[in-house]
């Protein structure tokens, strides 16, 4: 993977953070139907999970593609 790639892959992973973040937030403070309470919370964690597998990707892999 290039080194470009590996920041766009950054700015998805902090985007999904943050899109996380909102769900999380609404899930649980402002739905009240618990089928998208559930819904919103399985996407949020999903995107959460994903975003910390691509930071762990990236921080051990090194900020170069190689030669």
């Amino acid at each position: 993977m290039s080194s470009i790639d590996k920041m766009w892959l950054s700015f998805y992973a902090m985007g999904f953070m943050v899109i996380s973040m909102g769900l999380i937030y609404a899930s649980r403070h402002k739905l009240q139907n618990k089928l998208l309470k559930f819904l919103f919370a399985i996407i949020a964690y999903a995107l959460l999970i994903f975003s910390f597998l691509a930071m762990i990707y990236l921080v051990f892999n090194g900020p170069t593609g190689g030669a």
